[in-house]
């Protein structure tokens, strides 16, 4: 790796702490402004056709968004307008076009099908932190935000359903999961644990698309994996689509009793009857590789470690030990 991307890399984890850890709407700014210049270069560090069209598009929809944040919020401090409510509507479209929630979304899928597979997870992960926080710090219109709910599940789930990109099936994905991050972005400790968790499965998911080279679904069924490989894949997805005992489960658990609590009935069905969509899928994605006939040669084979398959596994199988831990 160039030593000047160490540097690009440094300043997208510093940018992100400034803008969570700033105290008033310029200061975050700032911090957005320096995590979108310190990513595009990132995104170039392939040098081809399609990662400048991925550089382009990302700052074209990042430099809209934070055009119409600045302005807001100049307009705000200057007291040039007493339309508090409008104002707020702006801030909170422009953080949603930033995140790529729905209806904000189709860049997402787009960019990410021109991207690396560790860019990918980046801005699946990492990049959905600041924006988050600052929602969860704006008293925002909570109408425009239940809307963003249900369009980003519905779209996530839906949109996923005739890909054959593995990269576009995980950026639908990452919009549902959006959307239930966004149903507890009122509670910090949460969305946080939320945020951990599925950044954790995402991670492990792209180092095995990566390790692979996947990048279409026909490729799953040819692909070299012996058989803890495909059962910790396997398992992996099914805890991506949050199915128990596997530890994807645990985060929308959490936001199930929330919303009950909260008496958020109506939006909690259309959550919860989309999320068996995105089930559905995954569930796809595992058919190619158990019911196909493998084509691929069977001397030829990729160094896996095995310590890391376990690794996997353990992970995805923790919930069971957490609830015991928590009864006793």
């Amino acid at each position: 790796m160039k030593k000047s991307n160490w540097l690009f890399y440094f300043l997208l984890i510093m940018s992100t702490l400034i803008t969570i850890s700033a105290n008033n709407w310029m200061s975050m700014w700032m911090g957005l402004e320096l995590n979108m210049m310190s990513f595009i270069p990132l995104i170039l560090q392939k040098n081809s056709k399609s990662s400048s069209e991925a550089a382009m598009i990302y700052f074209l929809i990042q430099s809209i968004s934070s055009i119409i944040l600045f302005m807001m919020i100049t307009i705000n401090l200057l007291k040039l307008l007493n339309y508090s409510n409008m104002i707020n509507m702006l801030i909170t479209i422009s953080i949603l076009m930033k995140l790529g929630a729905a209806p904000f979304h189709k860049w997402m899928p787009e960019i990410m099908t021109k991207m690396s597979g560790m860019k990918c997870m980046i801005l699946m992960t990492w990049q959905k932190m600041a924006p988050l926080m600052m929602i969860c710090n704006l008293n925002s219109n909570m109408m425009l935000i239940k809307l963003s709910i249900i369009w980003s599940v519905g779209v996530g789930s839906i949109g996923g359903i005739n890909q054959s990109s593995l990269r576009k099936l995980m950026a639908y994905s990452s919009i549902n999961h959006l959307g239930w991050m966004l149903a507890i972005n009122k509670k910090i400790n949460l969305w946080l644990m939320y945020w951990m968790i599925y950044s954790m499965i995402i991670f492990m998911i792209c180092l095995m698309f990566n390790n692979y080279k996947l990048l279409f679904l026909n490729q799953i069924s040819s692909s070299n994996m012996n058989n803890p490989e495909k059962i910790s894949m396997f398992i992996m997805m099914l805890s991506m689509g949050g199915l128990p005992p596997f530890i994807g489960f645990l985060p929308k658990w959490i936001t199930i009793q929330t919303m009950i609590n909260s008496k958020e009935f109506m939006t909690l069905f259309f959550m919860i009857m989309f999320s068996l969509v995105t089930l559905m899928f995954y569930m796809r994605v595992m058919t190619n590789m158990y019911l196909s006939f493998n084509s691929s040669i069977k001397w030829v084979t990729i160094n896996q470690s095995k310590m890391m398959t376990m690794m996997i596994m353990l992970i995805n199988f923790s919930l069971p030990l957490i609830i015991i831990m928590d009864i006793f």
